[in-house]
């Protein structure tokens, strides 16, 4: 699998990574992979935030839409007639750690170590996802994680697990089953979840 992006910033429950390509970033709730300095080990998680800005610290994009003389331009036409956007902006998204995978042992919490700043990013494989999202030992991790839109992340997770297993009414309902436990006290949120999972 190629890598897509490398990690710029890092901490024990998240990391942010660069995009290879601008505009391209796996979408929201997808699971990713994380190269660490042990070859053995690889940290997962869970795209939450997508964002493209100013490569230059500080430094914000400038409207291109249209010019001082009047000439209009929309959408991709912007891209095609600046070709330098590719090199003044960048994309970046930020993942929060919801496992790791040692050898063939595959563990849902978080890592010994975050994956070091400049290591490589990879795009899960379906077959990755859907053996990663057997269990739901996560859920919790992500319910209750800070500063993370995490009923919309978790939902985008469960329902990417379930399409990789062909839109699976099983493992909806078991998903379904793992939140009311976690959510029982709740019930309004736990509602507003099980009605952003279905298919």
């Amino acid at each position: 699998m190629q890598r897509i992006a490398e990690v710029i910033e890092s901490s024990t429950t998240r990391f942010t990574a660069g995009a290879y390509e601008l505009l391209s970033a796996p979408p929201f709730g997808s699971l990713v992979r994380a190269a660490t300095r042990e070859g053995n080990l690889a940290v997962y998680g869970l795209v939450y935030e997508i964002r493209t800005g100013s490569r230059d610290a500080g430094g914000r994009a400038v409207v291109r839409g249209r010019t001082y003389s009047g000439r209009e331009l929309f959408d991709a036409e912007i891209y095609f007639e600046n070709p330098d956007l590719a090199e003044v902006l960048q994309t970046e998204f930020a993942a929060l750690t919801v496992g790791f995978v040692e050898g063939k042992a595959l563990y849902h919490y978080l890592p010994p170590h975050p994956p070091p700043v400049h290591y490589s990013v990879y795009p899960c494989t379906t077959d990755e996802l859907v053996h990663f999202s057997e269990e739901h030992a996560c859920f919790r991790n992500i319910l209750f994680a800070s500063q993370v839109p995490s009923d919309e992340l978790l939902a985008a997770y469960i329902r990417n697990a379930a399409r990789a297993r062909n839109a699976s009414r099983d493992y909806l309902v078991r998903a379904g089953r793992e939140l009311a436990g976690l959510l029982k006290d709740d019930y309004d949120r736990l509602a507003a979840l099980l009605r952003r999972i279905r298919p």
